[in-house]
């Protein structure tokens, strides 16, 4: 039972304690008790109970009010060991014990002016103290029982908020993974596809023949960028068995230079890798590398050279660099976040990526653990 009481319920426990105390008065007046000591069990028994809703708010001090009453009369009792289970239950050990030993002290001069037949002194003080004790761990007891049960409430809160914080970093971690592999699909075939419209708006008195072949590169190249959108779609939704065709290996890597070099991006490739076999992960990482480092120099330096070396061996590291100059004028809008997203992608699978701006180039290089 919690004594920490308030409202309704205060008022209700006070109507209780008032019925044990009147029913006490009812005993001593059945055992004889009249005139002034009567008088003074029936005023004991009401000044406890007065005193006893500020036992909640007021504590040790009018637990030791209550205690003091017990010793002028038997109506002060039942008050006092609601007392002393409060103390225990809202105080250090220490300072119930002393609530305790005061009770006690109180109940043995209580018996000195006022003892009761056929029980010695001796016995009531053994009594008074087996009470006292068995009060005082009640008490601690509902308060350890208390502690536990606030303990395992929090510790219930922290999991649900732990539990919480989780979905929301996974919930993100999803959303950048989507993102991040929109921006490695789109932006490689929407940049070609703004390179092909820059070229028919600004020459627009190109033959007819050219202007249809230009139009049948925007189709393909916008079929392309349908089809790997609906693979990436597919890819995050966990049904493989839809995709029409192999995520990107290091070994498209010719196909993809051939792409840029259509366009007009000079591009020269040094590959010392040659036919070795890089496994997926890998592979696909080093191919998103050049992949976005084309597309940067598509946005950022149109009609420039770009320079891509590749180097390493099974069990070592496999480095990619790319380097392009400066200059020319950007005409596709970039947000910004494809190296940032390439970063992240690059450590995720154990490398390392750098990109910077000398005064004349623009270079991206990347190492990336080649396992045997």
């Amino acid at each position: 039972m919690s004594y920490e009481l308030c409202g309704k319920r205060l008022w209700v426990t006070t109507g209780v304690i008032a019925v044990f105390v009147a029913a006490v008065a009812v005993g001593d007046y059945s055992s004889g008790t009249r005139g002034v000591p009567f008088v003074v069990e029936v005023g004991v028994g009401l000044a406890g109970i007065a005193l006893f809703p500020l036992l909640i708010r007021q504590g040790l001090p009018v637990a030791l009010a209550l205690v003091a009453l017990s010793t002028v009369a038997g109506t002060g009792t039942p008050l006092a060991n609601i007392a002393v289970i409060h103390v225990a239950r809202t105080r250090q050990l220490p300072v119930a014990v002393a609530v305790g030993v005061a009770g006690i002290a109180a109940h043995a001069v209580r018996w000195l002016w006022h003892p009761i037949n056929g029980l010695t002194f001796g016995w009531y003080v053994v009594l008074v103290v087996a009470l006292h004790a068995g009060l005082v761990g009640w008490g601690a007891l509902a308060a350890a029982r208390a502690a536990v049960i606030n303990s395992l409430r929090e510790r219930a809160e922290r999991a649900e908020a732990e539990q919480g914080r989780r979905v929301a970093e996974a919930r993100a971690a999803e959303r950048a993974t989507i993102a991040r592999e929109m921006h490695d699909v789109l932006a490689h075939r929407l940049s070609l596809l703004a390179t092909y419209a820059g070229a028919l708006e600004f020459r627009p008195d190109q033959s007819p023949e050219r202007l249809s072949q230009a139009a049948g590169v925007i189709r393909s190249t916008v079929h392309q960028a349908l089809n790997e959108l609906r693979d990436v779609i597919a890819l995050l939704r966990d049904e493989p068995d839809d995709l029409a065709r192999p995520v990107p290996a290091l070994s498209d890597l010719p196909s993809l230079v051939a792409e840029s070099r259509a366009i007009g991006t000079p591009v020269e490739l040094t590959d010392a890798v040659g036919e070795a076999e890089v496994p997926g992960t890998t592979g696909r990482t080093a191919y998103r590398v050049v992949q976005e480092a084309l597309t940067n120099a598509r946005k950022h330096a149109p009609g420039q050279p770009v320079r891509i070396a590749l180097d390493g061996e099974p069990g070592t590291t496999l480095t990619i660099a790319v380097s392009n100059p400066l200059g020319g004028t950007s005409v596709i809008p970039g947000s910004g976040t494809g190296l940032v997203g390439l970063t992240e992608r690059v450590r995720l699978v154990g490398g390392q990526l750098d990109h910077r701006v000398t005064a004349t180039e623009f270079l991206v290089s990347a190492s990336l653990p080649w396992p045997a």
